[in-house]
């Protein structure tokens, strides 16, 4: 943008009693992405100079986090909770002299978008005040610090307890978000006060300490008041959820995905939708996952991190890592465990099970099979029941099955096997060594019939008793009697 600030602050360093969690109350996740991730992805295309995020409780499980989601940015350390405005200056402090635009965020307000982000930036480079509030205008103020405005300009935030009658029916709202001149701000820090009854420091008294000297603030107010909301306990991260995957149903069905019931269709932020795909209830799509057109996916269906082609269909399935190819079903009941790879026109069916398995064009898995560690060629069935033996207990082996196979029910693959392309099995086939292309495997003897066994073995039985009765002779009802 072109008014790029030169540096975002992203306050992070408490605890979150009310989460009563060992985890940093930043770390919680709705929409596939932390608190904190959310609203890293909200500033980045901000595109600042600097993005300093303030640590503190939970600092180690913090900055491991942002070593996987947002290493380019900087961290500095708030040894002692001690305000909001003690944060902001831990933050500066790391900057070292800044002239322009910084941006003050909280880390726990997930609801934030790039877009209000994006105007709220604009807004204060075009009025050119020393700080610009992001403030919302909510239905219920009580609690809440108000703004106080003359015309354009804002002249005090009043807090609830602070507030007159008249400031107290005022809806608009300090959203905890800020926009400073870099050295108007570098000036008030060094002159905030401890004087209040929980002996911290406040970013709030930069209104008043700015006015003193003489300076301008200005408010710009949210398009949504939800998207300013925090997130302070496990209820209000449930709501913030249901939020946030309101807002993304949403926008997929407007770009041409139906989706059939959304209160049970989940969408993580950093999935993938195509026009014309359905999703069906009781459906959650998490992580990377990218669905092509007019693939349907439900209903019942967890996918994590996966991408399904054109024209599939994904029925009551976990999948994880997966990638179904075009025009493939899967399901229902099936279980695409990381690194299972399904051809075009493929199939994987009922209770089956694959791991770290290739499955090439037109290939079907139909039911109640286990591949894993596994290369199967194109238009090959295999039959029900059947095991790929990957694992001696020590290590992991590989099958590989060719092209335009007919392989018979209750196989067991012994890796590691190669079955030559065409090649046949029976039932119940137990395959050790490489079968031949074109070749039949089979494991089994003749079959052998012990007549009477059951007679003479299990007598007084039930099963003895109709083996009896079957093997008496039938009589001619046509015979009359002598």
């Amino acid at each position: 943008m072109s008014d790029a600030p030169t540096a975002v602050i992203i306050l992070a360093a408490g605890q979150g009693t009310r989460m009563k969690s060992a985890r940093p109350k930043v770390l919680h996740a709705i929409g596939g992405r932390s608190l904190l991730g959310h609203v890293l992805a909200a500033a980045r295309p901000l595109a600042a100079r600097e993005t300093v995020v303030v640590v503190g409780a939970g600092r180690e499980q913090v900055a491991e986090h942002l070593a996987q989601v947002a290493p380019d940015v900087r961290t500095a350390v708030q040894e002692e909770q001690l305000g909001s405005g003690h944060a902001t200056r831990v933050g500066v402090e790391l900057l070292g002299q800044v002239t322009g635009t910084v941006v003050v965020l909280n880390g726990d307000a997930p609801l934030l978008t790039d877009s209000t982000l994006r105007s709220f930036v604009e807004h204060h480079a075009e009025h050119g005040d020393a700080m610009t509030i992001l403030s919302a205008v909510v239905p219920d103020p009580t609690g809440l610090g108000r703004i106080v405005r003359s015309g354009e300009r804002v002249t005090a935030i009043v807090e609830q307890k602070d507030a007159t009658a008249e400031q107290a029916a005022i809806t608009e709202i300090n959203a905890g978000v800020y926009a400073f001149d870099g050295a108007h701000l570098q000036d008030v820090l060094a002159s905030l006060s401890r004087e209040n009854a929980q002996g911290e420091e406040y970013l709030t008294e930069a209104v008043t300490l700015l006015l003193e000297r003489g300076r301008t603030v200005g408010a710009y107010v949210a398009p949504s008041y939800e998207e300013t909301l925090g997130c302070n306990d496990r209820i209000e991260l449930a709501a913030r959820g249901r939020q946030l995957n309101d807002r993304l149903c949403r926008k997929w069905m407007r770009e041409g995905v139906t989706i059939v019931d959304p209160q049970t269709t989940w969408i993580d932020a950093d999935v993938e939708l195509a026009s014309d795909v359905t999703l069906l209830p009781g459906t959650h799509l998490a992580g990377a996952t990218k669905v092509d057109e007019g693939a349907t996916v439900g209903p019942d269906c967890t996918i994590i991190d996966c991408e399904i082609g054109a024209g599939a269909s994904v029925v009551r399935t976990h999948a994880e890592l997966a990638v179904v190819g075009t025009g493939a079903s899967v399901g229902p009941f099936a279980y695409l465990r990381p690194n299972s790879r399904l051809g075009e026109g493929g199939k994987i069916g009922t209770f089956v099970e694959t791991k770290n398995a290739a499955i090439g064009a037109q290939s079907k898995v139909p039911h109640l099979t286990y591949v894993g560690d596994a290369t199967i060629g194109v238009d090959t069935n295999i039959g029900a029941s059947s095991v790929f033996v990957n694992y001696d207990g020590v290590h992991k082996s590989h099958t590989t099955i060719g092209d335009h196979c007919r392989l018979g029910s209750d196989n067991m693959y012994v890796a590691p096997v190669t079955v030559g392309d065409g090649a046949y099995s029976g039932a119940g086939t137990v395959i050790r060594k490489d079968v031949p292309p074109g070749a039949l495997a089979v494991s089994g003897g003749p079959q052998r019939n012990l007549l009477g066994w059951v007679g003479e073995n299990r007598p007084g039985t039930a099963s003895a008793e109709a083996a009896a009765a079957a093997s008496e002779p039938v009589r001619d009802v046509d015979q009359k009697d002598a």
